[in-house]
């Protein structure tokens, strides 16, 4: 089998996630429910995570590294803080549903896209400065999950500080594989998966917060105030009601010391050279159109494509017949597809991961060249 999908999920992952999964089911307990050995093991193993994530995204106090149990957990947190009802929502034009869906279930919300080409960071990055003046938030995803196109987040970042705004970062496609400082961000939240490029189990999640206050999804235990009705006023306790998924907490911090050893720049560099080998062997199919261009630091590793006359999940199938795990289709995220013009036809997406080869790609190349004649 040969696995291009992991902008939805990394199947291969160090070995060390899952042996710490494992030694943590048959050693932990709950974090913060008793004082007993195996609850202290488990609030060990939560903090040291904690401080492995804030080390990897530069940030001084891991208590504001929140757990989640997604990316779309931690979106819904943060778009529930900035927006509410009557609001004016300023997002780019490649959001995926997890930050449209939010967005709709609030109501009431008028949402603004900043619109531009394909790859073209200027243009967009223009589109924002044009729009932003009397909106109430901000929420910019930093790297499309369809096309691997790099918005410029630090720049918007800025121009949300200047005004006071709001600013939230979707880096499902971003966290562990590029550079992601928050301080440099200037966002108030920072929302990311840990199954994807933190190497980390599905179920996984974090939220970065920053100092604006935030309010709660859920509510319920935290073993901390527990005579009050309310959740507690601190992070991480008030998003964190419930049990944790300690053994998944576990294996995400094992995910991101893999991460940190390898160093982002290493993995992105990886991807990239992997996608354009990619890009130039697509360039070469009859009927094939590639989704790319711009300068490298507006591309990531993921490379979505379509072949004429041809639909993109039919192809997508006969692909996972030959062993070949891509995916096909709208990606969950149907704006980026109608600011790129594919919205009618859909694409095939290879998304690649520090353990794919260039062999790999020559043998998806080849199927690829049998399937189309």
């Amino acid at each position: 089998m040969i696995y291009f999908d992991s902008a939805a999920t990394t199947l291969q992952k160090p070995p060390s996630v899952a042996r710490a999964m494992v030694r943590t089911m048959k050693a932990c307990a709950s974090p913060g429910r008793g004082g007993h050995p195996p609850a202290n093991r488990a609030a060990e193993a939560v903090y040291r995570c904690r401080q492995e994530a804030a080390g990897l995204f530069g940030m001084d106090d891991p208590q504001r590294v929140v757990f989640t149990s997604s990316a779309t957990h931690a979106l819904n947190l943060a778009i529930k803080s900035v927006a509410a009802p009557g609001d004016r929502v300023l997002v780019s034009g490649y959001e995926h549903n997890a930050v449209l869906r939010p967005l709709a279930a609030i109501g009431n919300i008028r949402v603004e896209q900043a619109a531009a080409p394909l790859f073209d960071r200027a243009a967009l990055l223009e589109s924002f400065l044009r729009r932003i003046d009397g909106v109430s938030a901000v929420i910019c995803t930093h790297v499309s999950n369809v096309f691997g196109f790099i918005l410029p987040v630090e720049e918007i970042g800025a121009l949300c500080r200047e005004r006071q705004i709001p600013f939230v970062v979707d880096a499902a496609q971003s966290a562990g594989l590029l550079p992601l400082s928050f301080p440099r961000l200037g966002a108030d939240f920072v929302a990311m998966p840990g199954h994807k490029s933190l190497y980390g189990p599905q179920g996984t999640g974090l939220l970065l917060c920053g100092e604006r206050p935030v309010r709660t999804l859920l509510e319920g235990g935290t073993g901390s105030l527990s005579a009050l009705s309310e959740m507690p006023d601190f992070l991480p306790d008030r998003l964190e009601a419930g049990t944790h998924n300690v053994p998944g907490i576990a294996g995400l911090r094992e995910g991101i010391r893999f991460v940190r050893a390898r160093g982002p720049e290493h993995i992105l560099r990886h991807e990239r050279q992997l996608a354009g080998q990619l890009v130039g062997a697509l360039s070469q199919l009859p009927g094939v159109t590639v989704c790319s261009g711009g300068p490298e630091e507006s591309r990531s590793g993921v490379v979505s494509f379509c072949v004429r006359d041809t639909d993109c999940e039919t192809l997508g199938d006969l692909l996972a017949g030959e062993g070949i795990c891509v995916r096909a289709g709208l990606h969950c995220a149907p704006a980026a597809h109608r600011s790129a013009g594919t919205l009618e036809t859909g694409t095939v997406r290879v998304s690649f991961s520090i353990f794919n080869t260039p062999a790999q790609v020559r043998q998806f190349c080849t199927v690829l060249r049998r399937l189309i004649r």
